[in-house]
């Protein structure tokens, strides 16, 4: 049975608080309603607690409802307020919700009280789940700094063109330099040991001028004398206007002498870059994404201008705004979904499995990347399998796999005559599923079939060859295989399986 709604009527005339209860318990709503008609017996209520909705009278004989809205608003933010009243003017109505009411229902129309207040109760709870979501965020970013801090694991940004340096705490406590210290690389080499100094500079010239990534391994000589061992990874970024940026992470590896310290480490590295690689591949993807979002944003935006119009007749349609308001909580919401799915890429949270479907994970990636084939004239084609079986998965994970192997097809097209197409397949095998991306592009060279599977190898100018090995750990920490080859005439395929057991096949 669903708990009983607490719910407070502002009311001076007991029959209608009555009436209103009665018609919520009519439409559903399980609620106890009590009823109160002076300041003081509101102000005893809120700081009471435990409410979950407030009904007001907009006209009180012993206070003014405005009043009653305004000690709401001060006592509990987050109950919705809806307005009750005999003849609400449309001028005061708008009034009313922009001093803070929920809503308004005028008592010729009592019709729209249950559908107002399940609308106000249902946006209330949306409203402390993005709470709880954003406290999670912070909470996790409190922990990535610890988790940073413990693994000796800080990160940088460097400005090739202006010199600009940014560094995170981590790395100011790396180089012992004090936070109150703009960094620069006279600074930074002023601490690598003079062995190092000329080996270091000559891989950065060669870097920066090739605008290629960074892969470094030298020790910091610091002023007590003790030595660091350092490990430096960054990827080459093209910013506005040619300009040169490096983002990347320093790791001190100064204490990892055991084989399992070494393995932890480096899962911490494979996972920091991971990371890197979904935020900077979807850097690259906004101006696509855009697109996405820019449609059902239009849209909603022409169905707020329509439902204002049809209200502000003469004779107010409702009906017709009615409509309206719903496109436009359709276009909004299937705004939100598009980025709530960019979202999820960025999130960098432990292994969280779950039964998914493959299919719908593959349509989902089709949504993100259809601007970006559409810009290059290539289309994308599925062929996928029926009823196909669940795995337990890491959805972030896999949508990691499919964006790095879609995109790959993609580029590998890029300038083709006459257009290109990826085409994704989807089968079930015994106990496993098979996932096939292919392209019409330049094709795998039979040599490069497992070379491209090799951190830092890469096939493209500006790749930074982590994509291709993140994706096979992946795959393989769930248990599955990927391997790439030739297509003839041409192309590549990108296929691998992942176990479906029965499970799963039920779930």
């Amino acid at each position: 049975m669903p708990r009983s709604l607490r719910i407070l009527s502002i009311e001076d005339d007991p029959k209608d608080t009555k009436l209103m209860q009665d018609l919520l318990w009519a439409g559903g709503v399980v609620c106890e309603v009590t009823r109160v008609d002076t300041q003081a017996a509101l102000l005893a209520s809120i700081e009471q607690g435990g409410i979950d909705l407030i009904l007001a009278d907009y006209t009180l004989l012993s206070f003014d409802s405005i009043s009653a809205l305004k000690c709401a608003m001060k006592g509990c933010p987050d109950v919705p307020f809806i307005f009750i009243s005999g003849a609400l003017g449309e001028e005061v109505a708008i009034e009313a919700l922009k001093s803070g009411a929920t809503d308004y229902v005028l008592k010729t129309r009592l019709s729209r009280l249950v559908p107002s207040v399940l609308r106000a109760l249902d946006e209330a709870t949306q409203r402390t789940e993005h709470e709880r979501d954003e406290e999670s965020l912070r909470r996790s970013e409190t922990y990535l700094k610890e988790a940073h801090r413990l693994s000796h694991t800080g990160s940088f940004g460097w400005n090739v063109s202006s010199g600009e340096i940014y560094w995170s705490e981590e790395t100011y406590k790396i180089f012992e330099y004090d936070r109150a210290v703009s960094p620069t690389l006279k600074l930074t080499f002023r601490r690598i040991h003079p062995d190092d100094r000329d080996r270091v500079q000559r891989n950065i010239d060669r870097a920066s001028e090739a605008r290629a990534n960074l892969d470094l391994e030298f020790r910091l000589l610091m002023q007590d004398g003790s030595v660091k061992h350092l490990r430096v990874l960054a990827r080459a970024l093209e910013i506005s206007s040619g300009t040169l940026e490096y983002l990347g992470a320093v790791t001190e590896v100064t204490e990892c002498k055991g084989a399992e310290q070494e393995r932890d480490t480096l899962r911490q590295v494979q996972a920091d870059l991971a990371h890197m690689n979904r935020v900077t591949t979807m850097g690259e993807l906004t101006a696509s994404l855009a697109h996405e979002i820019r449609q059902p944003i239009t849209a909603a935006a022409t169905d707020a201008n329509a439902c204002l119009r049809w209200l502000e007749r003469d004779y107010p349609n409702i009906e017709e705004a009615r409509e309206a308001a719903s496109r436009m909580v359709k276009n909004v919401t299937r705004a939100a979904d598009i980025i709530s799915r960019i979202g999820l890429l960025f999130k960098k949270d432990a292994l969280q499995q779950e039964f998914l479907d493959v299919n719908e994970l593959i349509r989902e990636m089709i949504v993100l990347l259809r601007s970006e084939a559409g810009r290059n004239s290539l289309s994308i084609r599925t062929e996928l399998a029926e009823n196909l079986p669940k795995v337990m998965a890491d959805r972030v994970q896999l949508q990691q796999v499919f964006m790095n192997l879609m995109l790959n097809g993609i580029d590998a097209m890029k300038g083709t005559i006459g257009g290109g197409e990826l085409t994704i397949k989807s089968v079930a095998g015994d106990a496993q599923l098979l996932i096939s991306v292919s392209d019409t592009g330049v094709g795998v060279l039979p040599e490069q079939a497992d070379q491209i599977f090799r951190p830092f190898f890469t096939t493209k100018d500006n790749g930074t060859g982590m994509g291709l090995p993140i994706s096979r750990s992946i795959i393989e920490s769930h248990g599955g295989r990927l391997w790439a080859a030739d297509n003839f005439p041409r192309g590549a395929t990108f296929q691998f399986t992942l176990p479906a057991t029965a499970a799963a096949a039920t779930a």
